[in-house]
């Protein structure tokens, strides 16, 4: 085999490789959420996952029979947080916090965030939320 044709299946096989890697869970606002249904809850943090593509964090909320229900909150990308002023201790667990979103399409415990406030000293960070009417 030539020279040429090796590094033809060298690059094939790196393509294939490359093309069966997962893809990332990447996606746009309108993929998830309801741009027509503004949520505010307040709950206690319970879990932060600090990674990319996007910052989940957890928290519990008391309903209003008492139960307790628990909400998937998604940020925006940790640099562009990062810039914003949030830090990775910015939210920790047992943190009281108001998050002002918008609701998941699927009718899940989920939402995007817009803004966050936490509790106990006001401090309010702009959430880097992907809906692009809210930039």
């Amino acid at each position: 085999m030539t020279h040429f044709g090796k590094s033809m299946v060298a690059l094939a096989g790196v393509a294939v490789v490359l093309v069966s890697a997962p893809v990332s869970a990447h996606h746009s606002f309108e993929a998830e959420y309801d741009r027509s249904k503004p949520v505010t809850v307040t709950g206690t943090v319970t879990k932060m996952e600090w990674m990319n593509p996007h910052i989940y964090f957890f928290i519990d909320i008391e309903s209003e029979g008492g139960d307790l229900e628990k909400w998937a909150v998604e940020g925006g990308a940790p640099n562009g947080l990062y810039r914003r002023g949030w830090r990775k201790d910015s939210l920790k667990a047992g943190d009281k916090v108001q998050v002002d979103g918008w609701l998941a399409k699927d009718g899940s415990n989920s939402m995007n965030s817009g803004t966050v406030l936490r509790q106990a000293d006001g401090l309010r960070l702009f959430a880097g939320t992907s809906n692009p009417a809210d930039r």
